[in-house]
C-alpha cells in the first residue's frame, strides 16, 4: 500500500548541486529541513545513466506524476539536471511492519558537455552510496564505461554493505532498463576479451567482468519497450496515447521497485532524516577530499570516525590501570584492550579488502599509544623503585647510629624493607633496583654486625663501672658493686687473655649477655632505645630521690637542735631532762 506524506514540499529540489567549477559537489540547503524531519527510516530510489536517456521521466513514471508535475525533463542538449534532486513528498511504504519513507532521487546524466570525468565518478559513487535501490538507466547498447561504472558500484556495495549480517537489506539492487533483451547483453557484454598477447590493460578489463559476478541475485535486468515513437511529445501524452505493452510494463516494474526496497541501514541501524543527511554530507566530504573517487578513499574516509572511536576506547582502558605495572602484566592488559577495541573496529567498520588499510592504521596507532603507556610505566616504575630505595637506605642508616644497638631492631627494619620494596616497586625497574637493593641491605647488615658486638662490649664496660659508683656511693649496697666489678672484670680479663675482643663473642656467657641485652633493649612493646633518655632520666630522679630520703632517715638526729647547757656546775654536771 504506497501511502503519500503529509506536510512536505510538492515539487522536487536539489541536494547535492556542483560547484561554480563543476568539478566538485556540495549540500544544497533548500529542502533537507523537511528531510531532517522525517522519524521514520529512510529508504531511496536513485536512477543513474547517462545524459539524455530518459532517467527523469523514468522517475516521474515511477512516481505516476506528468513532466509539468514532476522532475523536470530537458530535450536540449545540455542537462537539466544538475547534481542531485528529490522529489519532495516521501512515499511511505510499509515494509515488514516498519513504516518507511522513500525518496526517488533524480542525478545528473554522464557525459555532458563542460563536465570532467571526475564529477561524473563523484555523482555516480554518491548516488550509489545513499540509495537503497540504483537504476541504471542504460542505452540501446552497452558501453566499456557502463560495465566499468558497474563494477565500481559492484565495489562500493560489496565493501560498505558486504556483511553478512547486511547482506539481505544493503546489497544495493541493479536494475537495468533498455529497449533491448536487456539479459541476454549483459550476458554478451560480460563475455571475456580475448587477449592472447597477455596485454595487461585487457587484463584489467576481464577483471572489471569478473568482479560483476558477485551482482548475482540482487541484480535484476529490466526492459522497457519504447513508450512512444515520437519522444518529444511524450510528457504531453495520456497513458492511453502510449504503447500499452510499455504501459504493461510500467506496472510491473513500479512492482519490482516496490518489491526489493529496503530501508537504509548503515552501521547496523536504520536512517532517520538526520542521519541521513549527515551520512550523505560526511560522503560529500570523503568524495571531495579525493581528486579521483575510489572505494579505498571512501572506506578510509567513512572509517575514520570509528578509528578516532576505537582509540579513545583503548585508551580509557589502559587509563583504568594502576601503574606501575610489571610488564607481564601490563602486555596481557594490551593484548586484552586490543582484542577488545579490534572486535569494536570489525564491528563497526566499512569495507572489506580497504578497509584493510584502516585496520593497518588502526593497528599502528594502538601501538604509537601502547608505546607511550610503556615510558610512561617505566619512569612510574623507576620513580617509584627510587622512592622506596631512598627510604630504605634513610631506615638502614638510621640503625647503624642507634644508642642501643640491636639485632631484633634491624631485622624487624631489614624486613620492613623488604616488604616495602616486594609491594611498592613493581614495573620494568624492578629487577635493577632488586639488585641495588640487596646490594646496599648487604652491605648494611654486615657493617651493624661488624659494630654490633663492638657497641654492647663498650656499653656493658660503661655500664659495669656506673654499677660500682651506684652501688659504692649512693645505694651503698655491697652486692650491686660486687656484681658490677665481676663483669668489669669478666670483660677486660677475657679480652687480655684470649688476645682480641671477638674472641669473646663466640663464649657462651658472652651469649647469655646478648640475649638478656636483647630481651631489654628492643621488644614488640618496648623500644628502649627510643625511650632510653626518658627512662634515664627518670631513673636517675627516682634514684637521687630515695637517696636523699635514705640519707635524711640515716642523720636525721644530727640535725636537731642541741640542748641547751649551764656552766654553773662545771662541764661535767649530769644532765636532766
Amino acid at each position: 500500500m504506497l501511502i503519500f506524506g503529509f506536510n512536505f514540499c510538492v515539487h522536487s529540489f536539489p541536494i547535492v548541486e556542483p560547484d561554480p567549477t563543476h568539478t566538485k559537489l556540495r549540500i544544497s540547503s533548500e529542502g533537507l529541513e523537511s528531510i531532517k524531519r522525517i522519524t521514520n527510516p529512510i529508504a531511496s530510489v536513485a536512477v543513474i545513466g547517462p545524459y539524455r536517456s530518459g532517467k527523469s521521466f523514468l522517475l516521474n513514471q515511477l512516481l505516476s506524476l506528468s513532466c509539468y508535475e514532476g522532475f523536470g525533463v530537458g530535450h536540449m542538449r545540455d542537462t537539466k539536471t544538475k547534481g542531485i534532486w528529490v522529489w519532495g513528498t516521501p512515499i511511505e511504504l510499509d515494509i515488514d511492519g516498519v513504516r518507511t519513507s522513500v525518496f526517488y532521487l533524480d542525478t545528473e546524466g554522464f557525459e555532458s558537455l563542460g563536465k570532467s570525468n571526475v564529477y561524473d565518478d563523484r555523482i555516480f559513487a554518491l548516488a550509489t552510496i545513499m540509495s537503497s535501490v540504483l537504476i541504471y538507466n542504460l542505452p540501446e547498447t552497452i558501453r566499456e564505461a557502463d560495465i566499468s561504472r558497474l563494477s565500481f558500484a559492484v565495489e562500493l556495495a560489496e565493501e560498505f554493505y558486504g556483511r553478512a549480517e547486511m547482506l539481505h537489506f544493503n546489497l544495493l539492487n541493479f536494475c537495468g532498463l533498455s529497449n533491448v533483451i536487456f539479459s541476454e547483453m549483459v550476458n554478451e557484454a560480460l563475455w571475456h576479451v580475448p587477449n592472447i598477447d597477455g596485454d595487461k590493460n585487457i587484463d584489467k578489463v576481464n577483471q572489471i567482468r569478473d568482479s560483476l559476478a558477485i551482482m548475482g541475485d540482487n541484480s535484476t535486468a529490466f526492459s522497457l519497450p519504447q513508450p512512444h515513437l515520437d519522444r518529444i511529445k511524450l510528457c504531453d501524452m495520456k497513458d492511453a496515447e502510449l504503447d500499452q505493452s510499455y504501459v504493461e510494463r510500467r506496472k510491473q516494474l513500479k512492482e519490482l521497485v516496490a518489491s526489493i526496497i529496503r530501508p537504509k541501514i548503515i552501521q547496523g541501524k536504520t536512517l532517520n532524516g538526520t542521519e541521513f543527511v549527515s551520512f550523505m554530507d560526511q560522503m560529500l566530504e570523503a568524495l571531495n577530499k579525493g581528486e579521483i573517487p575510489s572505494t579505498g578513499s571512501l572506506v578510509e574516509v567513512f572509517n575514520k570516525g570509528v578509528l578516532e572511536k576505537c582509540l579513545k576506547l583503548y585508551g580509557e582502558k589502559m587509563a583504568t590501570l594502576n601503574l606501575p605495572l610489571p610488564e607481564e602484566s601490563l602486555e596481557e592488559a594490551h593484548d586484552k584492550s586490543k582484542g577488545e577495541v579490534i572486535k569494536v573496529f570489525e564491528k563497526q567498520c566499512f569495507g572489506r579488502r580497504h578497509a584493510k588499510k584502516s585496520f593497518r592504521q588502526l593497528d599502528a596507532e594502538v601501538e604509537k599509544v601502547y608505546k607511550n603507556i610503556i615510558l610512561q610505566n617505566e619512569y612510574l616504575s623507576s620513580k617509584s623503585c627510587e622512592a622506596v630505595y631512598t627510604r630504605c637506605e634513610d631506615i638502614m642508616d638510621q640503625l647503624q647510629v642507634l644508642r642501643l644497638p640491636s639485632m631484633a631492631k634491624f631485622d624487624a627494619g631489614f624486613q620492613q624493607c623488604n616488604h616495602s620494596f616486594g609491594h611498592e616497586c613493581l614495573g620494568p625497574a624492578k629487577t635493577n633496583y632488586k639488585q641495588r637493593m640487596m646490594k646496599m641491605l648487604g652491605k648494611s647488615r654486615a657493617l651493624f654486625i661488624k659494630e654490633y658486638n663492638k657497641k654492647i662490649f663498650n656499653w656493658l664496660v660503661t655500664l659495669s663501672l656506673v654499677m660500682v659508683v651506684i652501688g659504692r656511693f649512693i645505694t651503698r649496697f655491697i652486692l650491686i658493686e660486687i656484681g658490677a666489678w665481676m663483669l668489669f672484670i669478666f670483660l677486660q680479663t677475657y679480652t687480655r687473655m684470649f688476645w682480641s675482643e671477638e674472641s669473646l663473642y663466640y663464649n657462651p656467657v658472652w651469649n647469655f649477655i646478648v640475649a638478656t641485652w636483647e630481651t631489654l633493649v628492643y621488644s614488640p612493646i618496648l623500644d628502649l632505645d627510643r625511650w632510653a633518655i626518658p627512662l634515664v632520666a627518670m631513673l636517675s630522679m627516682f634514684i637521687l630521690y630515695c637517696w636523699a630520703c635514705y640519707g635524711k632517715r640515716k642523720y636525721g638526729s644530727q640535725w636537731l637542735l642541741p640542748l641547751h647547757t649551764s656552766n654553773t656546775y662545771g662541764l661535767n654536771r649530769p644532765r636532766t631532762d
